[in-house]
C-alpha cells in the first residue's frame, strides 16, 4: 500500500492512492478558511468507515435488508500535544425491515473487537472506544 501527498495551496493537501483516488486535507487554523476536512476529522471518518464496512458486510451475509445506515461519532482529544484522541463514541443507526437489534449489536461487537483495523489502531494508542446500536423500522 502506498500514497503520496502534495501541497496544493495554503494548507490544503491532496493525497492520492496507488489507484489514483484522492482525498483532500486542510486545516482551519490561523485565520485560514478550510476547504476540506482536517486530518484528524478524516481519521474519525476512517474509524467510522472501516467499522461500517464490517457491519454492513456481516448483515448482508445474514441476508438482512439495509434501508439506511449511519454512524455518528463524538470524540475527545487530549489537551496537550500531540492531542491524540482519548475517547470516541460511535452510534450505529440501522433502518431495516428484517434485522434485529441483537443482530446489529453483534455485528458492531465483531467489528470493534475483531475486524476493524482502524479501531484497533485507536485502541492501541490509548483511545477508549464505546459504542451503541439503534435500529429503526422503515416507514
Amino acid at each position: 500500500m502506498n500514497v503520496n501527498l502534495i501541497l496544493e495551496e495554503g494548507m490544503r493537501v491532496r493525497g492520492t492512492n496507488a489507484r489514483g483516488m484522492t482525498t483532500l486535507f486542510d486545516t482551519n487554523g490561523d485565520a485560514h478558511i478550510a476547504t476540506s476536512a482536517s486530518p484528524m476529522e478524516i481519521m474519525l471518518e476512517s474509524l467510522g468507515g472501516c467499522s461500517t464496512m464490517d457491519v454492513i458486510s456481516i448483515l448482508r451475509k445474514q441476508r438482512r435488508t439495509i434501508t439506511d445506515f449511519r454512524v455518528d461519532i463524538e470524540a475527545e482529544r487530549a489537551e496537550e500535544h500531540p492531542k491524540v484522541f482519548i475517547s470516541a463514541h460511535l452510534k450505529y443507526t440501522l433502518t431495516s425491515p428484517d434485522a434485529t437489534l441483537n443482530e446489529l449489536t453483534r455485528a458492531v461487537e465483531l467489528s470493534q473487537e475483531k475486524y476493524c483495523s482502524a479501531s484497533a489502531m485507536f485502541i492501541r494508542s490509548g483511545c477508549e472506544i464505546t459504542y451503541e446500536a439503534v435500529i429503526n423500522l422503515p416507514q
